[in-house]
């Protein structure tokens, strides 16, 4: 078995836990929580409100699942890194690419695996579309839309402290669409250039709660990205659409996970149903932290990288740090020449 230890018991813990106890070979090992009051109701595995004390006290952890505050991410990865412990980092890797790179380069020192919970892209029609592009069904590619409209009002920042700030959380780019961030990177490749704005419109936050921005792929497709929390009265919808010169694909629904158009040169309409109907009857599949945790597991004993690896969490904080640093300046900037 291979056991983790999950590090912050808030919402998103619940996700790890159910991931473990259903992935094949992964056992919970312990919790931790600088908040005993989270820790009451934890009777079944040891607990602790200090997460050096938990590693050095028990041997049995193979790997640690960070689940605090963003802006905490990079402290308490590199911790983990020195106690040469493999980690799974949930998104965003973290709030500075500076600090990514300091979690990438942690990782490599002290030779352990470093995972990035992005688990949209375990979605069934997402892992469809994926095997398209890499079939070149698109032919040569045009431009691509990301787009996130979702609602957190005022009373979901002000649940905690932390919330909304640009020290521990950041705005609609980092925490809620940076999921569809990464997936417009994971198909599109590389972002070129990029030219944005950004808003804080109607929440009382630190940080943006609405954005726009277009990029310049390195292909030199082009793309386009909506981002708000500011939607009256509920999430209306997260999708992702690609168009190409033999191909339009756009999925969508209230999450990113419904085959909304599927067109494509030499595709009969009754194999493009089929392929609908297929993906749209059970659209969510195995959770994608089940994936990550199992993928773990696998490249702990393989030894080989995670499937999404540091570098992969990298890449969308370097996009929004872009993204952000335009809407500031007003001018376009470079990512690569």
């Amino acid at each position: 078995m291979i056991r983790f230890a999950i590090v912050g018991m808030g919402h998103i813990a619940k996700k790890h836990i159910d991931a473990i106890e259903k992935a094949d070979d992964a056992e919970l090992a312990a919790v931790c929580d600088t908040n005993p009051e989270r820790l009451r109701d934890v009777s079944d595995v040891p607990v602790y409100t200090d997460m050096e004390t938990m590693l050095k006290e028990n041997e049995q952890i193979d790997v640690v699942n960070i689940c605090v505050p963003s802006g905490l991410h990079a402290p308490l990865t590199k911790l983990a890194a020195r106690y040469r412990r493999h980690i799974i980092v949930e998104k965003p890797m973290a709030l500075r690419m500076s600090d990514a790179e300091e979690m990438i380069r942690a990782a490599k020192e002290y030779d352990v695996k470093l995972a990035v919970v992005h688990p949209n892209r375990f979605r069934p029609a997402i892992r469809k579309l994926k095997e398209a592009m890499e079939r070149g069904m698109f032919g040569k590619l045009s431009h691509a839309n990301a787009t996130v409209r979702w609602n957190r009002n005022q009373a979901y920042y002000d649940q905690a402290a932390w919330r909304g700030t640009k020290e521990f959380d950041g705005g609609v780019l980092m925490n809620q669409a940076i999921h569809n961030l990464d997936l417009l990177l994971w198909l599109m490749g590389p972002v070129k250039a990029v030219q944005a704005m950004a808003a804080t419109r109607l929440r009382k936050i630190e940080t943006e709660d609405v954005a726009a921005a277009v990029v310049e792929f390195e292909s030199g497709a082009l793309g386009v990205i909506e981002a708000a929390t500011t939607i009256y009265p509920q999430n209306l919808e997260e999708s992702i659409a690609i168009f190409g010169e033999k191909a339009s694909v756009k999925i969508g629904g209230r999450t990113a996970n419904f085959i909304e158009t599927w067109e494509a040169e030499g595709v009969s309409e009754e194999e493009r149903a089929k392929l609908i109907d297929e993906i749209n009857a059970d659209p969510f599949g195995k959770p994608g932290h089940q994936w990550i945790i199992e993928d773990m597991v696998q490249a702990i004993r393989e030894d080989r990288e995670p499937i999404v690896t540091g570098l992969d969490g990298l890449a969308p904080v370097r996009l929004i740090e872009a993204i952000l640093r335009s809407a500031e300046t007003g001018t376009r900037v470079q990512l690569s020449e």
